[in-house]
């Protein structure tokens, strides 16, 4: 039996972030119960096609699903451990956000199976959080992480977010020192990115506000990086780090192209060869599934040029970078045939290493996006 990942999209917020462009809304709570009830109606339309695959890993997102009700939640997990073979399931992961979380709601998080919760923490400053546009203080932080270690959670990651407008050095590295000293398992850390349709883009291009230039950008990535290794975080992906045998296992199933089902508004699946999505229109998603019918809205076809490109463009992200016995024995031909001149080429120019794996060197994960697109055909 196959293994496969299932990713779960819950699309509501209490309220949109600044830098935010995911498929989420926020006023439209009386379509909760209609868009579970439509959720249980995909899955259950998945269920002979994904038969003769196992359940590997869970990853409920977002939105926020931690501002729902927790028994939608659970309504959802009972569902899939019902219908589906998950005798072989490692991973449960919901997304929440500080100031959301309660004891009752953890207590029937952990009774539904989740051992693994993602806070939407981004800064441990106040002032830098409200100009980002969350809601949550570092007050609401504390108090939710105590919640779910009081909860017998084991597992927490955190998100970080740095070259957000007016942050120094100093912010970010005083948010790690915090998260470091709880002892957090997790760590993902990623740099702003201005995405159209956002608050921050529009700012951005109106010149009302200002990001830190590219030198210090790249300075709080690498001394983010040398204190949490320092700490026993391994880097193991461009954007994450984790205390040993804490990686992500939702996560590496993308970086490594193996098969993943996206249910839920906007989700996006991978598997037999084919990789499709599902509409991003909340009403088109509940009348199409009222009708039985599945709400993909596009699909494209994986030929073996198209997983190759994948196979390398996700797992040079990888810190130990893409394996060659492992690309040979997936295709049939080693990588060096395939793709020659371009590893020579960026061996030369200092941004990959080719030795048992290929790699991304110091400069590489600042150039990583010029190493990537050099494997689209």
């Amino acid at each position: 039996m196959k293994d496969l990942s299932l990713y779960i999209h819950i699309p509501f917020c209490i309220s949109k972030c600044y830098y935010c462009d995911f498929s989420s809304f926020t006023n439209i709570n009386h379509k909760i119960d209609e868009y579970i009830n439509s959720l249980i109606i995909e899955l259950d339309l998945y269920k002979d096609k994904i038969k003769d695959y196992s359940i590997k890993t869970i990853f409920i997102g977002g939105g926020t699903p931690s501002c729902i009700n927790p028994r939608y939640i659970n309504r959802i997990l009972e569902f899939i451990y019902r219908n589906f073979n998950t005798s072989d399931l490692v991973e449960v992961t919901i997304e929440a956000n500080p100031g959301t979380l309660d004891k009752e709601k953890v207590q029937i998080y952990m009774e539904s199976g989740i051992n693994r919760v993602s806070m939407g923490m981004q800064t441990l400053d106040d002032t830098l959080l409200k100009s980002i546009g969350r809601i949550h203080s570092t007050k609401d932080f504390y108090k939710s992480y105590e919640i779910l270690r009081n909860g017998n959670m084991k597992n927490i990651n955190v998100d970080l977010i740095f070259g957000l407008p007016n942050q120094s050095i100093d912010q970010v590295i005083s948010s790690l020192k915090k998260v470091v000293e709880l002892g957090v398992e997790h760590v993902s850390y990623y740099g702003l990115i201005l995405e159209e349709n956002t608050k921050f883009y529009k700012l951005y291009n109106e010149g009302k506000i200002f990001l830190p230039d590219e030198n210090i950008e790249r300075m709080m990535y690498h001394k983010a990086t040398e204190y949490l290794t320092n700490h026993g975080y391994k880097h193991y992906e461009i954007s994450n780090y984790a205390l040993p045998t804490y990686e992500c296992k939702h996560n590496l199933v993308y970086w490594e192209v193996r098969p993943y089902l996206g249910v839920g508004l906007s989700s996006h699946s991978n598997m037999r060869g084919k990789r499709f999505f599902n509409t991003s229109d909340i009403n088109i998603y509940i009348e199409k599934l009222n009708m039985n019918k599945l709400p993909v809205e596009g699909e494209e076809i994986i030929d073996k040029d198209t997983e190759m490109e994948e196979f390398c463009i996700l797992g040079i992200r990888k810190i130990e970078g893409l394996s060659k016995i492992e690309f040979k024995n997936r295709f049939e031909v080693e990588i060096e045939k395939i793709y020659g001149d371009i590893i020579k080429k960026h061996i030369d120019n200092g941004l990959i290493l080719n030795d048992h794996n290929i790699r991304l060197t110091k400069k590489g994960l600042d150039l990583s996006n010029l190493v990537e697109v050099d494997f689209l055909k």
